[in-house]
């Protein structure tokens, strides 16, 4: 489908509607332009050095996988962080298309061409911290189900892009501890009889971003048969924002995502409405390479010092207090357990 059909198609939705078709449109941008400077230079240079690998947590002995990060240090002196101090700057796979999370906003035409919201904030306070200067960062726009792929293959040091710690990702990267707390939600038309995540969902077709966890906990509970036979699951999407989008067109009846993300796109779009409770409690946590132990323990130090000064809280209450009801538990920042 073209732009112009999508427009035309969206037409009646109003200027939300727009808001998410812009957003859209620009992750197919990112997927032809991945790379972006935040200090708007152009470079295309990617970031990452290899580095040992190893097995954050077995999968198989795997609980409470957010508890599983190394303590915090602010040394300097590992093999990762030194390597990014040479090089001047940190690379960061983020979402550019989720609303208040990381996003352009295509009403601020005077910043137009920077990213911006709760997970952008906390990557520039991560490189100012390493590297002294909060714009020392490039970031690259990640679909969702690229997140780990790009860590892996040294694209990116870290992903700071709604990323839940489980278990299985556990085996393939290594987390901070965690700094967000959130759960699945059922997302849905305010006009539809969908009630949540339970037998209304019964001959519903149902989106969700291809490797989510969402996505996950759908798979399993078809299969437990937890979930009613007749939902379909069948739609998924490179990035989780393009689930509204066949929402808004009639092609899915209901979305399944993350509480948090959720909320935002009901910002956006006063037609569609969260379904029901949370169903699952999920952590976000930066990812990073296996075996960078230095930069995992710096992240976690910059966590400790970043809840303390409360650059947390002000974030929270700048890009998600108004989306997020005030008693919310994602209202604070989780605690922290190491392994």
């Amino acid at each position: 489908m073209t732009a112009r059909r999508l427009r035309a198609s969206l037409k009646g939705w109003g200027g939300v509607g727009a808001m998410a078709l812009a957003l859209v449109v620009t992750a197919v941008f990112a997927l032809l332009l991945p790379l972006s400077s935040a200090r708007g230079d152009g470079s295309t240079g990617t970031g990452g050095q290899g580095v040992g690998q190893g097995i954050q947590a077995r999968a198989d002995t795997c609980t409470d996988p957010q508890d599983q990060s190394p303590s915090p240090s602010s040394d300097d002196s590992g093999e990762t962080i030194t390597a990014i101090k040479q090089r001047g700057y940190l690379s960061v796979g983020v979402d550019q298309n989720s609303y208040r999370w990381g996003y352009r906003d295509p009403n601020n035409t005077a910043k137009s061409s920077d990213l911006e919201g709760f997970d952008i904030d906390l990557a520039h306070e991560i490189a100012k911290d390493i590297l002294g200067d909060p714009n020392a960062v490039r970031f690259h726009a990640i679909p969702t189900n690229q997140r780990i792929p790009a860590i892996k293959s040294g694209q990116v040091d870290m992903v700071v892009r709604t990323m839940t710690i489980t278990c299985s990702r556990l085996k393939d990267v290594a987390f901070s501890a965690p700094y967000f707390l959130t759960g699945q939600q059922v997302l849905a038309p305010k006009t539809s009889d969908i009630k949540g995540y339970d037998e209304t969902l019964a001959g519903k077709r149902i989106c969700s971003a291809a490797g989510s966890t969402a996505y996950d906990k759908l798979s399993a509970d078809k299969k437990a048969g937890a979930l009613t036979a007749s939902a379909d699951i069948t739609t998924t999407v490179p990035n989780q924002l393009d689930c509204l989008v066949r929402l808004q067109l009639g092609q899915v009846d209901a979305v399944v995502t993350d509480g948090a993300l959720a909320a935002s796109q009901a910002a956006q779009d006063p037609t569609v409405e969260l379904k029901g409770k949370t169903f699952t409690h999920d952590y976000y946590g930066v990812a990073m390479k296996l075996g960078a132990d230095d930069l995992v323990r710096r992240v976690n130090q910059v966590l400790v010092d970043y809840r303390k000064s409360g650059g947390w809280q002000a974030s929270y209450t700048k890009w998600l207090s108004a989306t997020l009801k005030a008693d919310s538990p994602s209202a604070t920042p989780p605690t922290a357990h190491y392994k």
